[in-house]
């Protein structure tokens, strides 16, 4: 079964089937749970009841790093993991997950500076298990950073850490727990929890597209819903532990800050780490961090006051002009589910570690980091064995080290492509290439200077449940992140190829352009 067998997946729904696991969720951390349950024999479907992806997954800073602030903060376990399992992914998922250089400008008599700087590279690099650090002369470092300030710079500390198209990532993950035989289905909601004796016995799950309702059984249920953890939980407990934290960052150009690097800020106002990347041709900033209070079933959007923190940032280090509203192509914003304490009131001191609650049945995962979402797969699978009928799973890595991927693409299909195409297409695609190279136009130039072609949106509404142009632009392919306006005039162009893929008519057309245009507006544009 494909990924984009939608229909085959709404139709195990109401047959009888027994589930050994239901995953609810399916952000990188639903996918994690699916691909490692399915990979063990589990019997594995995962509902998303909106996109796959369509929450934190596609909107974070898209960096697969240790985070060297948990270094600082002592939180020396949550780094080593994470940054082992960095270096698996960059092995596992070339032109997916790639490495890419940081540096951090040292100026006058700051801190931290070049010393205390390098000393904690030093670690870091040692529980990444590589050397991959050094100093960086000014002279350097304001070549690789053109407009930034000289004023007082002595050098920077270069590393590295990774950086990945996060939505293209869980559907990567997606697909291995499908050829695994898991089965997945977007835009299904699950309503609420079936309970007998005591416990949680499966889930009502509500097809958002028909409002068809089954009754689906199953020993366990893992709720990976992220920032709405609470809500499920809440059918079983009377507590509250996630803490909605938002996050946005600003889509550049290129050109207007051509970094070939990432650029690392301390913000003048709160000495937080602010980042300038390159990321799919364009110049990414951000992020922010404070608490989000809106409503979560709203897409959450950047505001006034987080721009101009933004602004501030970029004008803190370049010397050039400030950046304008003019020059913003698009902005995104997260949500990122932080397990809350009391001992905090600062958002940004909140620790990044995951938590896991079992209850009667129902396994619950919130919190961490993208780029541990294996370990914390591993960690819901230990919870929810007590839970499974067959007795316990084996959670050792078995024959392959458990790796996450391990359908990847055969070399002879990877050869067909054009070399400046191949790595990334057999990132993107994995052992799914094979069957993207039949397609018409499959070995064409990309579209309007992005790194997605017009087989690449063929593929999509074909391959990968794309149910909405929402979908389309902005998880599938991320042509309305980097093109001006959400790429409404390629996606004129697109029509014929999207309405014939899709079976639409020209009414449903102008609905999907209507509500793409509005999501877009509303939350990808400048604040109003």
């Amino acid at each position: 079964m494909s990924l984009g067998q939608r229909k085959q997946a709404i139709g195990k729904l109401g047959d009888g089937t027994r589930w050994d696991v239901i995953v609810v969720g399916g952000g990188i951390t639903g996918a994690g749970v699916a691909r490692e349950a399915a990979r063990r024999g589990l019997k594995t479907l995962l509902l998303e009841q909106r996109d796959f992806s369509w929450g934190t997954s596609s909107r974070s800073s898209k960096m697969v790093h240790g985070g060297l602030r948990y270094i600082a903060q002592g939180d020396f376990k949550l780094t080593r993991d994470a940054l082992l399992e960095r270096e698996r992914l960059l092995a596992e998922a070339p032109g997916l997950v790639e490495r890419m250089g940081y540096i951090f400008p040292v100026r006058g008599l700051q801190f931290p500076g070049r010393y205390s700087f390098s000393m904690l590279l030093e670690l870091y690099d040692r529980f990444a298990r590589i050397r991959d650090h050094r100093w960086m002369q000014a002279k350097e470092f304001l070549a690789r950073m053109p407009g930034l300030s000289p004023a007082s710079l002595r050098g920077g500390c270069y590393y590295t850490d990774a950086v990945t198209d996060d939505s293209r990532l869980v559907l990567r993950v997606l697909q291995e727990a499908v050829d695994d035989g898991a089965t997945v289905a977007n835009y299904v909601k699950v309503v609420s929890l079936l309970k007998a004796g005591g416990r949680v016995r499966g889930v009502v799950a509500e097809d958002v597209q028909t409002g068809q309702q089954y009754e689906v059984a199953a020993d366990v249920v893992v709720s990976a819903t992220g920032a709405w953890a609470d809500r499920l939980r809440g059918e079983m407990v009377q507590e509250k532990r996630v803490r909605p934290l938002r996050g946005s960052h600003i889509v550049l150009k290129h050109e207007r800050l051509p970094v070939q690097n990432a650029l690392i800020l301390l913000h003048p106002q709160d000495r937080r780490p602010v980042f300038v990347f390159p990321w799919e041709g364009m110049t990414v900033v951000g992020t922010t961090d404070l608490d989000h209070r809106e409503d979560l079933d709203v897409e959450a959007t950047i505001t006034r006051e987080e721009l101009e923190y933004i602004y501030d940032a970029v004008a803190s280090q370049f010397g050039g002009a400030r950046l304008t509203d003019a020059e913003v192509v698009s902005t995104w914003s997260g949500v990122r589910p932080v397990i809350g304490s009391e001992k905090s009131k600062d958002p940004s001191k909140e620790r990044r570690d995951h938590a896991v609650w079992a209850d009667g049945g129902l396994v619950t995962v919130s919190g961490g980091k993208l780029t541990i979402f294996r370990l914390i797969a591993l960690d819901v699978l230990k919870a929810a064995q007590p839970f499974l009928a067959r007795g316990p799973v084996n959670l050792d890595a078995g024959a392959d080290g458990g790796a996450v991927f391990t359908h990847g693409a055969d070399a002879a299909t990877v050869g067909l492509f054009a070399p400046g195409r191949r790595r990334v297409l057999a990132g993107r695609y994995g052992s799914a290439l094979a069957r993207y190279a039949k397609l018409e136009g499959a070995r064409g130039a990309p579209l309007a200077g992005t790194t997605f072609s017009v087989a690449d949106v063929a593929w999509a509404l074909r391959e990968e449940q794309c149910e909405h142009l929402d979908d389309l632009m902005l998880r599938r392919t991320r042509l309305g992140n980097v093109l001006p306006q959400g790429g409404l005039d390629v996606l004129q162009t697109l029509r014929p190829l999207v309405q014939r893929e899709t079976g639409w008519d020209d009414a449903r057309w102008e609905s999907e352009l209507a509500r793409y245009r509005g999501i877009w507006q509303q939350h990808y544009a400048l604040p109003s």
